[in-house]
């Protein structure tokens, strides 16, 4: 649901859910590291992964293996810190299977808090969502009278319906919605929530998250009132997929599947079914930790290792082509106006003579 604190893409989930700890030491300033480092983020990486890792018996058989790679020499003559974190996170991802689940090392270092950001830190988080637009990278009216959104990303900040609002208003006269969330990493469960909001009439139960560290769990509701007007339940709506698409965006996507709401068009999505954050281990060392498991309302469980299968499965390059074509087809079947036929029929015709194109 971005390798940042945010729970997404970027990589995951909710900002929320996104936990800061710090561990003792600190890591010299060279792009070296040696022996005694690499020991100290082993053992970090350890501590963490024992105390909030969402399932207590992967982690400790990561533990076990990270300490069998040691026993064996398997770090002894790695001395490029981000070389290192790579291989710790290999080892890592070979016996949890978890692809949110990474050591990280960043060069700028990881702050050493223990309560919330600054200020400051929190002006300049909002700047950058607003120079990405809150993950909203275009909103468009297509042929025959369907709307086109596309989401790089689920942003955690308070201020998302600055965008999310004018878009969901934008396309409040379309026939048919298109989502595309092929790019789109992950993100918050806020902002799936406030999306989602405008695509029913009623207050819809999305989503829970349980996590291990508190032993409790939250749930995700849409909201019961909207800014402008809601789409609605009567209209079709598809969800656009790839290979890319990765927690949140595969939360947002399964949500809609199994309430019924969207059909899915494109590939199965990359798996990724857990809410975490990065955790400081030194200056310049921290792991992205799972603490936590989506649990679906409906079916019970999650995408975790399996992905969203799609309703609809083509390339990834090809599924705007089809998801367009479907939904004209689809508004057809209940058009009744002569005139509104006939602009259905030359936009399904153009579309079927143009073809498929390679990308958008």
């Amino acid at each position: 649901m971005r390798t940042s604190t945010t729970l997404g893409p970027v990589v995951v989930l909710a900002a929320t859910l996104t936990a800061l700890a710090s561990a003792a030491g600190q890591q010299p300033a060279a792009d070296t590291i040696d022996a005694g480092t690499r020991q100290q983020v082993i053992d970090g990486a350890i501590e963490h992964m024992r105390r909030a890792y969402i399932f207590a018996d992967v982690a400790e058989k990561m533990a076990e293996a990270l300490r069998a790679h040691v026993a064996r020499q398997a770090y002894e003559d790695i001395t490029n810190p981000r070389a290192f974190a790579g291989a710790l996170t290999k080892h890592l991802q070979e016996v949890s299977r978890d692809k949110h689940l990474r050591v990280i090392y960043d060069p700028a270092g990881f702050p050493q808090r223990s309560g919330p950001p600054s200020e400051g830190e929190r002006a300049q988080r909002l700047a950058s969502e607003r120079r990405r637009n809150f993950g909203f990278r275009a909103v468009e009216r297509l042929d025959g009278n369907v709307g086109y959104i596309e989401l790089i990303g689920f942003s955690g900040s308070e201020e998302v319906s600055e965008a999310a609002v004018p878009a969901m208003n934008f396309v409040a006269n379309t026939d048919a919605l298109l989502f595309d969330v092929r790019r789109n990493g992950g993100g918050s469960p806020l902002t799936i929530g406030l999306i989602s909001s405008y695509l029913f009439d009623r207050v819809v139960h999305l989503n829970d998250f349980y996590v291990r560290e508190t032993d409790t769990t939250r749930q995700f509701f849409t909201k019961p009132d909207v800014q402008g007007r809601r789409y609605g339940e009567s209209k079709p709506v598809f969800v656009l997929t790839s290979s890319r698409t990765f927690s949140a965006a595969e939360e947002f996507t399964y949500n809609l599947k199994h309430l019924e709401r969207a059909t899915i068009v494109g590939e199965a999505t990359g798996g990724g079914a857990h809410p975490g954050g990065v955790r400081r281990i030194t200056e310049r060392f921290g792991i992205w930790l799972p603490n936590g498991r989506a649990i679906n309302p409906i079916t019970k469980t999650n995408w975790e290792g399996t992905g969203v299968e799609p309703d609809i499965k083509v390339d990834a390059d090809h599924a705007l082509f089809t998801a367009h074509l479907a939904a004209l087809r689809k508004i057809r079947e209940t058009a009744t106006d002569s005139r509104h036929l006939e602009e259905l029929d030359r936009a399904i015709a153009t579309l079927e003579k143009a073809g498929a194109p390679s990308s958008r």
